[in-house]
């Protein structure tokens, strides 16, 4: 009856175009799936069998709740762990469009929060931490994303979280995110971007267009007195880069990203070296005079490769620094967009001979998955086991593997089948030591029979106490020890007695040594608040399951309702009209109506005339 001449009655006289019409609508698809659908699922990665987590089952950026803290933090998954990784911190700031407090944080070897910085609203990243004049500090960039790069400034924070220091570009000009690195000499190098006009036409553009220029500066922290200052420009040719024009360097908002730095680092004979991603090059500068001493990698590339060619064939790069007097390492992106060819990224170890400029690749960092990260990630030799963290960058996880390139544990702070979306990033992250001493409480909030306590950044805290109101004097009140429990991670939940002998009492932070650190306030057993830790299920994930729910609810009513209506009819006596009545117009037809209101005689056959 479907495909019946009065309901399709275009069938009689479009017969073969119809079906020759259906035939190309279904080789479209096909050769749609085939060359569209299925390459950029392959791009995906994705895997089955994989963990709640990385398949999304939480959200693209899953997160911990907590009732002593109103933020939430990442709920890593440890995919792979071992007792041979680094207990050093993790440093990360996370941001993207699925994590709805982006900002500066600190990690535990178990994924564990350990410091958050308050949210702001400009942007944070390369949050770190590195060593000025002997003293530790917490360093980050902040500012205000302008496309891929930024402008703003660097920020240093001491042990107890306090802003000491505030670095800015000299001249006229705005800091970019790239990098922030502290030398030995007190002085800090940065990397600037400075929009120049220029002729583009050689290259294809305008003779009257802009480009970025790229420059970097040595600043001395404590004055802010400019050092040294190179840019690129003036020794790198425009068509060294492999970034293509499409039409930019119009104007002065949309300039031609010709070279793209983006890290900076410095030798022990004071001569710089630089990373940029679009020229595909690391380029080794005299300290003194300016001049290019050296360039590995991309088109002007100065080194035979001893390695037939992996030494020297990075692209895309990022974080290029010195290891040793004769031996690079940097992370290879080897793709710059979603839709490059299959490629995976890695970390690299690059031993160079500059008397016979020869570049050998001595080790070589993959992700078990095949992760291609597209732009941002790292690579950090750890000081103290001598393991080699890999940051991801576009993909949310860092890796740790051994020397020789056994993977020791893996960390993902959002669904591995969902890397390529990135909906979750940290342009770098980092390992490293670090003791917290917040100028701040601890913070302690009764929920239920128990109190849920947090000293946000205190990282020396390892038992917490509880403490009872002896009941005397209310104006200097005093406290006695009760229970000692040992911290379990960022909040510690503390039950409290059931015939507490007096309603006040507060909690006490303890070291190693079980000396007093810090209490919280006084807190009351009357008082009540916040609600058990969770990790967190995504809105949207929720939304999607309720959907599916009410769909399959709605399938269940009208099968029901099918079923019902046709034993109604059944039982009526009514018979189903012939096929050709369907083309009589029952409004208009007496006969039609009268029999329509007449039930049918047992055993009897209905007949109708078709008007003429």
């Amino acid at each position: 009856m479907l495909f019946s001449r009065s309901v399709w009655p275009w069938r009689r006289r479009y017969g073969k175009q119809a079906i020759a019409s259906w035939l190309f609508i279904l080789i479209t698809l096909i050769v749609a799936l085939r060359f569209l659908a299925l390459p950029n699922l392959q791009r995906l990665h994705l895997q089955i069998g994989v963990s709640l987590f990385d398949d999304g089952f939480y959200g693209f950026y899953p997160t911990r709740k907590y009732v002593s803290f109103e933020y939430e933090s990442p709920a890593v998954e440890l995919a792979t762990w071992s007792p041979r990784c680094s207990n050093d911190y993790t440093f990360m700031a996370p941001h993207g469009n699925a994590v709805e407090n982006p900002g500066a944080m600190i990690l535990d070897s178990l994924g564990n929060l350990v410091w958050m910085m308050k949210p702001r609203s400009d942007k944070i990243q390369d949050f770190r931490v590195q060593e000025y004049l002997g003293e530790q500090y917490l360093t980050y960039w902040h500012g205000k994303a302008d496309g891929g790069h930024g402008r703003g400034a660097w920020s240093m924070l001491d042990s107890t979280y306090t802003h000491r220091f505030e670095v800015k570009a000299v001249g006229d000009h705005d800091g970019d995110m790239h990098d922030f690195q502290i030398t030995k000499n007190g002085t800090a190098m940065v990397i600037v971007y400075d929009v120049q006009p220029t002729d583009l036409s050689a290259l294809g553009g305008p003779e009257y267009g802009y480009f970025s220029e790229c420059l970097f500066q040595e600043i001395d922290i404590a004055t802010g007195d400019l050092i040294f200052e190179w840019r690129m420009s003036e020794h790198v040719p425009l068509n060294a880069s492999y970034e293509q024009l499409q039409g930019r360097g119009l104007s002065f908002s949309d300039p031609y990203d010709v070279f793209h730095m983006n890290s900076i680092d410095k030798d022990s004979a004071g001569n710089y070296l630089i990373s940029a991603r679009h020229t595909h090059s690391i380029t080794s500068i005299d300290g003194k005079t300016g001049e290019v001493l050296w360039t590995l990698g991309g088109k002007l590339n100065d080194f035979a490769d001893a390695s037939e060619g992996q030494a020297t064939n990075f692209c895309w790069q990022h974080d290029a620094r010195w290891r040793g007097e004769h031996t690079l390492t940097l992370f290879d992106n080897t793709a710059e967009t979603f839709m490059d060819g299959p490629t995976e990224s890695r970390g690299m170890t690059v031993e160079l001979d500059t008397d016979n400029l020869i570049a050998t690749l001595r080790s070589e960092y993959y992700h078990p998955e095949g992760i291609r990260a597209t732009s941002q990630g790292n690579m950090q030799v750890l000081a103290d086991s001598g393991n080699v963290l890999v940051a991801w960058g576009h993909c949310a996880a860092f890796t740790e593997f051994s020397s020789d390139g056994e993977m020791l544990c893996d960390t993902h702070f959002a669904p591995s089948n969902w890397f390529q979306l990135g909906q979750a990033v940290s342009y770098r992250i980092a390992k490293g030591s670090w003791a917290g001493q917040p100028d701040t409480s601890p913070q302690g909030v009764m929920a239920g029979g128990s109190v849920y306590v947090n000293w946000n950044g205190a990282t020396e805290v390892a038992y917490w106490r509880l403490e009872l109101w002896d009941g005397v004097d209310m104006k200097e009140m005093k406290f006695r020890p009760q229970n000692l429990i040992e911290k379990d991670g960022f909040e510690t939940e503390i039950e409290l007695p059931t015939n507490l002998p007096h309603v006040y009492f507060r909690v006490a932070a303890l070291n190693n040594k079980r000396e007093l650190l810090g209490a919280t306030d006084t807190l009351g057993r009357q008082s009540n608040g916040g609600s058990s830790p969770a990790v967190s299920l995504s809105s949207g994930v929720v939304l999607s399951i309720l959907m599916i729910a009410c769909c399959a609810l709605l399938g269940v009513y009208w099968i029901w309702k099918r079923c019902t209506y046709r034993k109604s009819r059944m039982a009526s006596g009514y018979k189903p009209v012939p096929l050709g009545v369907s083309e009589i117009n029952f409004e208009h037809n007496e006969e039609a109506q009268s029999f329509l209101r007449t039930p049918l005689a047992p055993g009897k056959t209905p007949t109708l005339r078709s008007p003429s």
